[in-house]
């Protein structure tokens, strides 16, 4: 159609062009118009194609967008979560009794509900490697006011996953051996203990917060992380949404018998010697465009773990979900 309407225009100012070389003559207002008209019906069509190319462009960027931090997000989490409770060449269970030393709390340190969950291990029962809750209320584990309602948290424990050398007095470090072993900070001395390797001891916090961009509000994946004290640190925009489901074994035959949500597990699960009887984790995370398409109408459901979330905005939505197997979970060697 394109093609036919440009013949029309080239054999119409070809005819003019003639008549004004063998006739010298000007253009009739007949022929203007005419060709006016031309003109401007191409151009509408150039137009069209323009914004329709301009519309489709956004809308591809906007959903590759929505990819990048949704894949970005369950990376993170699946890498930590893969990892948490990794004691390097410590066998056995994490305690106070089985430790030379350990440090006081650091500043701001954040304690998880349930006894024996802040940052450093401490004389009364199990230390909770791993927890996570349904946020409720935002202020969180008394280092934490802005957490988003109705998503949710989760802490882990562990040593970061390559023996190093004491670099930086901000950080915390564990010494040991297959046996033996002492917590302590990278300001102090190191303490004895023979036949060892040094590992950071690391604390990490996820959650989502809400922050104001103009007269717009971004949801954001937060990173709570030990250093000499706890700090946080938004790593990732447009993450809406995270949903832990806690695989557990309540048999005690090493398989999954049930995935139950935060606000539904109980002490026995949470207190059990290396998080024992926690087997895998579900990780779900819904990311959301980070300003509003008015051309586009969100009305959809998204089943997110046990509960589904509706919608009714103008919000693109992206939801992932990846399930973890925790292979130090009451491991006594790694």
């Amino acid at each position: 159609m394109e093609q036919q309407v440009l013949n029309v225009v080239k054999l119409l100012w070809g005819r003019l062009l003639i008549n004004m070389i063998i006739k010298q003559r000007g253009f009739t207002l007949v022929e203007i118009f005419v060709a006016l008209g031309i003109g401007l019906a191409l151009l509408a069509g150039v137009l069209s194609i323009f914004v329709s190319m301009k519309t489709t462009s956004k809308e591809t960027s906007t959903a590759g967008e929505l990819q990048e931090n949704a894949r970005f997000a369950l990376s993170i989490l699946s890498d930590d979560i893969l990892r948490q409770d990794f004691w390097g060449d410590y066998t056995g269970t994490l305690d106070s009794g089985a430790l030379q030393s350990i440090p006081g709390p650091p500043s701001g340190d954040c304690s998880g509900e349930g006894i024996n969950n802040a940052t450093f291990p401490t004389a009364a029962g199990n230390f909770r490697t791993l927890w996570g809750a349904t946020v409720i209320s935002k202020s969180m584990m008394g280092c934490i006011n802005d957490a988003k309602l109705s998503s949710d948290l989760i802490q882990l424990k562990r040593v970061v996953s390559n023996p190093v050398t004491v670099t930086s007095v901000n950080n915390f470090y564990l010494v040991t051996n297959l046996n033996d072993g002492a917590v302590f900070s990278g300001a102090g001395v190191i303490p004895t203990v023979y036949n060892s390797r040094i590992w950071e001891y690391q604390h990490h916090i996820y959650y989502v917060r809400e922050e104001t961009q103009g007269s717009n509000k971004v949801p954001v994946l937060m990173q709570g992380r030990l250093t000499n004290s706890m700090t946080f640190d938004p790593i990732i925009d447009g993450i809406e949404m995270i949903r832990f489901m806690y695989g557990v074994d309540s048999s005690g035959d090493g398989i999954v018998n049930a995935f139950i949500a935060a606000d539904s597990m109980t002490d026995p699960f949470w207190n059990n010697a290396n998080n024992s009887n926690i087997l895998a984790i579900k990780v779900y995370v819904l990311a959301r465009s980070i300003l509003p398409d008015h051309k586009y109408d969100n009305d959809n459901t998204y089943q997110i773990g046990d509960i589904s979330v509706s919608f009714n905005d103008n919000y693109r939505r992206l939801l992932l979900s990846s399930t973890i197997t925790l292979y130090n979970a009451g491991v006594d060697s790694w």
